[in-house]
Order: structure tokens, then C-alpha cells, then sequence
């Protein structure tokens, strides 16, 4: 039958692609504090994420970290709490921003710390606002609904363009795909032996056709599982 597929190998959680232990060294999220000013008083990188973190301390000399929006700097003032203050960076609810403000780590739910915008360069936009919901389009261009109670940050996420310099050598490119604990490099089927995958051989190209039944057997299930159709579509 030949060797199992690389998905199958991941899905049996060996020690090749497990999880490293210390990947994401901190939690970037918000915290319970609420209407306090912060400064912020270090900016660094961190394992695990494309943007910067920046360390805010507040009133009260307790410290949070969080991701950094583009233009701050060390000693610049924020504000994390219920009251409609915009400086750079701050933390409100988004029913008290107003429409068109670009945001970032915007909460799903409320008080779950952000998830939505996240990585490098990202922003999003508020769109409007209704009594049940505020509308948020996303850097993918989709709106999405979101209860007016969640927080997002004030800015666009630091670290934009980081992506438009060219790799040059593979040594860069194998700690990149480190940090974020993915495997590199990634043959393509065609590449392997017909014994490590149903599409390898010396042809250079598949030699059969690449959709495959839904039912089809772990060795063979790759491809178009269950295509709707196939071929080019017709103008």
C-alpha cells in the first residue's frame, strides 16, 4: 500500500509535529482593568507573533501587555475603560467609537481579550451601529456583527510591510516557519515516489485525475474530495 500521507503522519500527533512547548511565551490579551490610564514604558518582539508588544504600566503599578499599534512610542499615554477616549492605542467599547475609525483585537464576544485583527499591518473599520449590534469590516473585506459591549484598540497594528522584503536564503525562512510551529519546506505530491503519495512518480504530474471519492481510502484521499465539478469553467 506504501508509506501513510503527510496529513496522516500529522494527524497521529508523533513528536515530528508536536507542538514546542514555549512558542507563545505570553498571552496578549485585555485584563479586568477599567477606566485607568496607562503608559507605556517598553516595546518588544515576541516569539510568536508578527507584531510588537508593547508593556503599559498604570495608575495603580500593575502591568499588562498588549500588541502595539503603529506610532507609538515609549512614555506615550492610553486609556483602557468605558469612556470615549482616542488616544493611540486605547482600549473602549466599541459602541463609543465612532464610524470609520480604523481599530484592531477586536473582541468576539465581550471580554474574551480580542480575536479578531490581529497580525501585522491589519485594520478594521467600525461601518455603523445599531441599538443590538455594531458592524465591523474586517481586513478581508467582510462585515461582521458584533455586540456593542465588546472592546477593540484604537490604531493599526504595527509591523505592516514586513512581508514585502525578500527572503533571500532558506535559513531565514526555516526560523520564520519555526516561530509559528509549521513544517518547512513542503514537498508537492508530484515530487515524491509513488510509494510516499498517489500522485508521485518520474512524469512530473499527477497521471490521474485528482478528484477523488468521498469514500475513497486514507491512502488515496487527496486531491478534490468530492469535487462539484472539474476542468476549466466555461465563459
Amino acid at each position: 500500500m506504501g508509506k501513510r500521507l503527510r496529513q496522516q503522519r500529522r494527524g497521529k500527533g508523533s513528536n515530528l509535529y508536536t507542538k514546542h512547548p514555549g512558542t507563545f511565551n505570553i498571552s496578549v490579551k485585555y485584563d479586568d482593568i477599567k477606566d485607568m490610564y496607562g503608559e507605556v514604558v517598553a516595546l518588544r518582539n515576541s516569539t510568536g507573533y508578527t507584531a510588537p508588544i508593547m508593556t503599559i504600566l498604570y495608575e495603580d503599578f500593575s502591568r499588562s501587555d498588549m500588541i502595539a499599534p503603529e506610532g507609538i512610542t515609549v512614555g506615550s499615554k492610553l486609556y483602557v475603560g468605558s469612556k470615549p477616549m482616542f488616544a493611540l492605542g486605547s482600549v473602549i467599547p466599541l459602541s463609543m467609537i465612532p464610524d470609520g475609525t480604523p481599530i484592531y483585537n477586536i473582541e468576539a464576544k465581550p471580554g474574551d481579550g480580542g480575536k479578531y485583527v490581529r497580525t501585522a499591518g491589519a485594520v478594521a473599520k467600525v461601518a455603523g451601529k445599531t441599538d443590538t449590534y455594531v458592524s465591523v469590516i474586517l481586513p478581508s473585506k467582510r462585515t461582521v456583527n458584533i455586540s456593542p459591549e465588546c472592546r477593540a484598540q484604537l490604531g493599526i497594528v504595527a509591523g505592516g510591510g514586513m512581508d514585502s522584503l525578500p527572503i533571500m536564503k532558506a535559513g531565514k525562512s526555516h526560523y520564520m516557519y519555526h516561530a509559528i510551529n509549521r513544517t518547512w519546506p513542503r514537498n508537492r505530491g508530484v515530487k515524491m515516489n509513488p510509494v510516499d503519495h498517489p500522485f508521485g512518480g518520474k512524469q512530473h504530474h499527477k497521471g490521474k485525475s485528482s478528484s477523488t471519492s468521498r469514500n475513497a481510502p486514507p491512502g488515496r484521499k487527496v486531491g478534490h474530495i468530492a469535487s462539484r465539478r472539474t476542468g476549466r469553467r466555461k465563459r
